[in-house]
């Protein structure tokens, strides 16, 4: 339960001219909802709209007047060209008939020129519609909230949207407009919950501490909105979050009162409708501080860095997704079933850089995706991932080894995994590694493409985890996990978290072919290569099996 506030606001005309669009704006006459819910009532939400690419659903947007939609940047990557896509308005549901909808083409896209894809900063845009829409019972513009408008921790704020219900869980048919009631998590709080500074003053922070309400994949450009009196104003643009209705980790939208300027400058002043909202009451989140979390600052491996500088981490729209390894300048080594959500590689980033001691993460690389080449020899579930920039190597990022030779490392070789999962059943989630042996696999499992391990609690987002297993002082990949998220591959037939069976991994040595023909054969693998060891590129395509073995004579 969370204590509701008695809030006074100041509404104020801001623009001269604008008097006809405020008396328009943010009035949803069906809409009599006073708690949460999960279908929307028709007409309950007349400016949300439905955002299509090719027949398909991909993001939200609201209607701020006549002619223009407000949704968020990363919805729209790259510049794309507006015609192959659809706005739909009064919509309801998104597989039955709706009598109340009109659709318009796209004429303009216009992200914000400050937008920024690594720390989804500014993640706002405009759509421009091919004509104007008339305004009906069901099709309204929501009113914006003003430069300075205030929203306070635990203010009652709506989402809505046609997004997932949980994290890779589509919303079920018909796929009905759902609605969710969730408080404003003050700014400082959030950024102590996300543990690293990404939450800017161009964001707030809106859900449940506990978890169970929140936007997802689907929503995202939608709005947030908050009732004044009779008016309904939108403060928010669902932009990102860690994964969907977390415990600790609140959704995280745009701020729409900071943008009323660029916004103005292309929709015209008076054609939009800003009003100004302030709170009577103090901001408690101007109290909070940050305490160290347990689980990552000052803990180290026993090693004289204390790091596994290889490691990746492969984020979904900002939501970590699976683990991977860097292999190479260039590339990062996963699943393709890590992929089975989406293929195209403007909706993927990978981090580098995880330091257990550094509270700050401020050794974080945040890189996008170029592309991603997969190999689908049967039961190899393997993919490549083109990084678009080359990142700085050093003590914290670097090349694993992999090993490519089928090294002997049998039954009873201690290694180890290194995943996300905490292992002590709290919410938080942190870099951790787990000590295990090698085992026989199942007699059903192909000892040739598999190599199997001492049951392992992981989790989803440990898929494309290393096995990794050392030899004199090199550590080796032999493995990585895969848990069969996609029907294509079934690798690991057990449901995460069952440590009832030997887990098991994909050998690296069947896919050396994969590998090393790949990464010779992509050009950018060489451009700038003369900055990096020689060694870097050998420990991974070049070493002969006479080399390797002298290397730990």
């Amino acid at each position: 339960m969370f204590r509701k506030l008695s809030l006074v606001f100041v509404v104020a005309l801001l623009t001269k001219g604008c008097e006809c669009q405020l008396n328009v704006c943010g009035r949803a006459p069906l809409n009599t909802r006073i708690v949460g819910g999960q279908d929307a009532p028709v007409g309950a939400w007349p400016w949300q709209v439905s955002l299509h690419f090719e027949g398909s659903h991909f993001c939200g947007g609201s209607l701020i007047n006549r002619e223009w939609i407000l949704t968020a940047a990363h919805c729209f990557p790259g510049n794309p060209d507006p015609s192959g896509f659809t706005v739909y308005l009064g919509r309801e549901s998104q597989e039955q008939p709706n009598s109340n909808e009109v659709s318009r083409n796209i004429s303009e896209v216009i992200t914000h020129p400050q937008y920024d894809a690594y720390y989804h900063d500014n993640d706002m845009a405009l759509l421009h519609l091919s004509s104007p829409v008339n305004f009906t019972t069901y099709i309204k513009p929501v009113c914006l909230a003003a430069e300075g408008s205030i929203f306070n921790n635990g203010s009652d704020m709506w989402v809505t949207g046609w997004g997932n219900v949980n994290s890779g869980v589509s919303l079920p048919s018909p796929q009905n407009l759902q609605e969710v009631r969730v408080p404003i998590v003050g700014n400082r709080k959030c950024n102590c919950l996300y543990g690293n500074a990404q939450i800017t003053d161009n964001m707030m922070c809106a859900g449940l501490l506990d978890g169970g309400k929140d936007s997802c994949q689907g929503d995202s450009g939608g709005p947030m909105v908050i009732k004044q009196g009779s008016v309904w104003i939108q403060a928010g643009v669902v932009s990102w979050g860690y994964g969907c209705a977390q415990p600790d980790y609140p959704g995280v939208y745009a701020r729409v009162s900071n943008y009323q300027s660029w916004i103005s400058g292309y929709t015209g002043a008076s054609q939009t409708g800003f009003i100004n909202s302030t709170s009577i009451f103090s901001e408690e989140d101007e109290n909070v501080t940050c305490s160290t979390p347990p689980l990552l600052c000052g803990r180290k491996r026993d090693s004289s860095t204390g790091i596994w500088p290889w490691m990746a981490s492969l984020k979904y729209y900002g939501s970590s997704a699976c683990m991977g390894t860097l292999v190479s300048p260039n590339f990062v080594m996963t699943t393709a079933s890590c992929f089975s959500r989406s293929m195209n590689p403007n909706e993927w980033t990978v981090v580098l850089g995880f330091v257990p001691w550094d509270c700050s993460n401020t050794l974080e690389v945040y890189v996008n995706v170029a592309n991603i080449v997969y190999n689908f020899a049967s039961g190899n579930n393997v993919a490549l991932v083109e990084l678009a920039i080359t990142p700085e190597l050093s003590d914290y990022i670097n090349i694993v080894t992999v090993d490519m030779y089928n090294l002997a490392f049998g039954p009873g070789s201690q290694c180890t995994v290194v995943g996300w999962n905490t292992g002590d059943g709290t919410s938080k989630q942190f870099l951790q590694e787990f000590q295990t042996s090698i085992v026989n696999c199942d007699p059903s499992t192909d000892p040739s493409l598999h190599i199997c391990t001492e049951p392992l609690d992981v989790q989803q987002e440990d898929e494309g985890s290393p096995l990794l297993c050392k030899m004199g002082d090199t550590w080796f990949q032999t493995g990585f996990l895969a848990l069969g998220r996609s029907d294509e591959f079934i690798i690991d037939p057990e449901s995460s978290g069952n440590t009832d069976f030997p887990k098991v991994f994909i050998r690296t040595t069947p896919i050396s072919s994969f590998l090393t023909n790949t990464l010779y054969n992509v050009p950018s693998i060489f451009d700038g290569a003369e900055s990096f060891s020689p060694l870097s590129l050998t420990c991974i395509l070049l070493l002969s099996l006479p080399a390797l073995l002298q290397a730990f004579i």
